[in-house]
């Protein structure tokens, strides 16, 4: 086979491929006989979308769940936000390569550990490593930007100099290095309870041991919603990093497609999301929405071309469509639990249409760090519906009182005081303590009185004797 034929079969291949993609995104599929006209390599693409179609939807094997659609990716899900909920679950702790959206995580990581002004400094380390082909703006040696401007270069453009230069740089404000940054990655992710990855860079390019799951990037997601700005960035169309002395003008664009007005993956229910893609991992996408009522992350991993978006909004619509929230304020009637604490937008569970309060489980789990707070979980067939914070029952305090409160369960409780009572003491003591201080100072206000008094006495009888004297 001569060059300019391979060429054309080339060409053939990936045009039938994106035939089938698009046959899929809209709820098609080939016939028998057409698969006949199909070469092997087409028949074997085929074949594949098939199979991730096909694949294990967990959430679907619920009893009473609403049956959610397949997806041209080997994972998805999707968690509402305030509550935290798994609502759809594909495969969500299947290890797979995130590519760019790695950088939710990196800008996580830079909101909880730096400031918009703070400085970004591109050293040789943050160009040496890139490749042809790899995603970048074009910063130089030596070059300044506030992190402001990184966040948006990494979020828009994603770019993958920028992302090391945000890592390296926070490290060494904080006294350590790259690899410090790499480390807290690592360990946030832990902390918001994704236990399924390892990163071992800022930027996502492709490294075997560099992975994570759908679950951990939903909660990753789910994070960045304590810091508006960052989705602020994200809906940006298009940024500039003006010319200064310390760097010559950037110019980029938004990535994620379903921001474009004239695009038909536009969805107007979106407000953040980062995309992703690797030979190895294919297409990722993590994507935010908010239709007024419920605010969804949503994650899609090794998905094939821009079924990414096809699929993103049917999960979403799903969602939207199938499912609502219970208050669990007027729900919970456990003697265990005291006030639901909703300060943090929390408060309730997500369910699917048609199920009670009283067919889910709840698990107490006493904070260890908050004494007299608790998280409520609740799961319907062992699927997670939603946590909320809530304050512990006086009888569950009794019962337990080394999870009380200290001011309740310290020396007020060894002299059989309360709270009430020691403020009473306080009053009473106050006003005492005023009382005294007016009677110390008539009194002083008397003697000084009394004091002038006495010299004024004086001073007359001296006059006398000196005019009898006369």
């Amino acid at each position: 086979m001569n060059k300019l034929t391979g060429m054309r079969q080339g060409k053939r291949t990936l045009s039938v491929f994106l035939v089938l993609l698009l046959c899929f995104s809209m709820g098609m599929s080939v016939a028998a006989t057409d698969m006949e006209l199909l070469t092997p390599e087409e028949q074997k693409a085929q074949q594949e979308m098939e199979r991730l179609y096909g694949l294990p939807i967990q959430t679907n094997e619920l009893s009473g769940w609403p049956q959610g659609p397949g997806t041209y990716g080997e994972a998805g899900i999707v968690m509402e936000v305030g509550s935290g909920a798994i609502l759809y679950a594909k495969n969500i702790d299947d290890h797979h390569y995130p590519a760019s959206i790695t950088k939710t995580l990196t800008t996580l990581v830079a909101m909880e550990n730096s400031e918009l002004d703070d400085k970004v400094t591109f050293s040789a380390d943050s160009l040496s490593f890139l490749e042809w082909g790899d995603a970048a703006i074009g910063m130089q040696e030596g070059d300044v930007i506030s992190m402001e401007e990184a966040l948006y270069a990494v979020l828009l453009a994603s770019a993958n100099e920028v992302s090391y230069a945000v890592a390296e740089s926070i490290g060494k404000s904080k006294g350590h290095d790259y690899s410090w940054y790499i480390d807290l990655m690592n360990t946030r992710c832990q902390e918001l309870g994704g236990m399924n990855s390892h990163f071992v860079n800022p930027h996502g390019l492709h490294d075997e041991n560099h992975y994570t799951c759908a679950r951990d990037m939903a909660l990753i997601g789910r994070a960045l919603f304590k810091y508006p700005v960052v989705f602020d960035i994200m809906q940006s169309m298009q940024y500039t990093i003006e010319e200064s002395d310390t760097t010559m003008e950037h110019i980029f664009q938004q990535n994620h497609k379903m921001f474009y007005m004239d695009n038909m993956y536009y969805w107007e229910d979106v407000i953040g999301g980062k995309t992703g893609y690797t030979d190895q991992s294919r297409n990722t996408l993590v994507t935010m929405t908010d239709n007024g009522d419920m605010q969804l992350v949503c994650v899609v991993l090794r998905t094939e071309g821009y079924n990414v978006y096809s699929d993103t909004r049917n999960l979403c619509e799903y969602v939207y469509d199938n499912f609502e929230k219970l208050d669990v304020a007027k729900l919970e009637k456990s003697e265990d639990v005291g006030k639901i604490i909703t300060k943090d937008g929390g408060g309730y569970v997500v369910v699917p249409d048609g199920v009670t309060f009283e067919m889910l489980k709840m698990e107490l789990t006493p904070d260890k760090d908050v004494k007299g707070e608790a998280v409520l979980t609740y799961t319907y067939e062992g699927n997670n519906v939603g946590e909320v914070r809530a304050k512990l029952s006086d009888t569950f305090l009794k019962e337990n009182p080394d999870l009380a409160p200290e001011k309740e369960s310290g020396e007020d409780a060894k002299t059989g005081s309360n709270k009430a009572g020691k403020m009473g003491r306080n009053k009473t003591e106050n006003r005492i303590l005023a009382v005294s201080v007016v009677i110390l100072i008539l009194l002083i206000g008397t003697l000084l009185r009394y004091v002038m008094e006495k010299k004024r006495e004086k001073k007359r009888r001296r006059r006398r004797m000196e005019m009898n004297r006369k």
